[in-house]
């Protein structure tokens, strides 16, 4: 029997063949840094690094052909510790998207160390006058334009401007451990000796941790 572990959430699997009693994924094995690690630093560091990147991809899913559209969102504030806030116009492809299925995914990398984050949730829209009041920034009319007709002006009173609320259901992250010396050595000695290299701190977060997290911010 393989030790492969697939993912509870899915009812498929794939695999290529038995490995017997070894563990056919070592990689997240070596890497992960769930047990020594209280609840609040690993949704900080999570939430730490999408405030430092700043610039993610949200994912959304059309509904008539089905397939996966991902663009660039400017993370804007989080709210509750984890939910996360974006500024969108709301004449756009990804509100009617969120509108027909609310699933959604927000990914963050840096480029520079290979660090990254996954944030599975539900998107809602919100058009309320005052969050947008709170969250506005003048930088938006560049993005909205001036139509010239008072109304859409791109100001914070401009209708087309709303907020994309994603509340975060589960996470995975990689943050780097070790300085890019004693990475490149756990690389280079796995490239000969066939060993995993422990190059990363690897964690999940789960939906229970984030409402346990959410309930004590």
């Amino acid at each position: 029997m393989s030790t492969s572990v697939h993912p509870g959430n899915t009812s498929q699997h794939f695999s290529t063949g038995e490995t017997g009693s070894k563990i056919a994924d070592p990689y997240k094995n070596v890497n992960a840094d769930n047990l020594n690690i209280s609840l609040k630093e690993k949704v900080e560091d999570l939430i730490g690094f999408a405030n430092n990147t700043k610039f993610g991809m949200m994912t959304t899913r059309q509904d008539l052909s089905g397939l996966l559209v991902s663009r660039c969102m400017a993370l804007a504030a989080t709210e509750n510790g984890v939910d996360l806030i974006f500024h969108t116009n709301t004449e756009t492809g990804k509100t009617d998207e969120i509108c027909s299925d609310s699933h959604v995914n927000i990914s963050f990398i840096k480029p520079s160390t290979g660090e990254w984050a996954s944030i599975s949730g539900t998107a809602s829209i919100e058009v309320d006058r005052e969050k947008v009041r709170a969250h506005y920034t003048p930088s938006l009319k560049a993005w909205v334009g001036d139509l010239g007709d008072v109304v859409h002006n791109g100001g914070p009173e401009d209708p087309r401007i709303g907020i994309i609320k994603v509340k975060a259901i589960t996470a995975s992250y990689a943050l780097t451990k070790g300085s890019a010396v004693s990475r490149g050595i756990e690389i280079a000695k796995g490239a000969v000796t066939g060993s995993t290299a422990s190059t990363n701190k690897l964690r999940e977060i789960t939906e229970e941790e984030l409402e346990q997290y959410r309930a004590i911010n």
